[in-house]
């Protein structure tokens, strides 16, 4: 089954790859208004669902009531803070490569992982 192409899926996904801060569906759907004034929420959820199953997205569930999305689809690791529930990328190449030779220790094959480390932020630190 081939899946047609919409603006509106288009849309959402040029305003994932602009963006790093993991939104929700309700941020992406206040950015998609901007240009689709009469775009549904269910609109929005229904292509974000299928931009996740074409493999363009991924969806991360960080413990909150709130979905949040990245178009990075390469594996990386996440941070979400518990306190403002920002959730970032930890890009440290260093850190990545130790887990990557930890793994490769255990004798499964893992085709990819999804790994989301919880904490406070240094601004909420800062904060408090």
């Amino acid at each position: 089954m081939q899946i047609r192409n919409t603006k509106q899926r288009s849309k959402i996904l040029e305003i994932l790859h602009g963006t790093r801060s993991h939104p929700t569906a309700n941020w992406i759907y206040d950015k998609v208004k901007v240009d689709f004034p009469n775009i549904s929420m269910g609109t929005v959820y229904r292509n974000l669902g299928l931009l996740e199953e074409m493999g363009q997205i991924q969806r991360l569930s960080c413990g909150s009531t709130f979905d949040r999305y990245d178009a990075n689809i390469e594996p990386h690791i996440h941070f979400a803070c518990k306190n403002c529930g920002r959730v970032s990328d930890i890009n440290d190449l260093n850190s990545i490569g130790k887990l990557k030779e930890a793994i490769s220790t255990i004798d499964l094959q893992i085709n990819s992982y999804d790994l989301t480390c919880y904490g406070v932020c240094k601004d909420c630190q800062n904060n408090h």
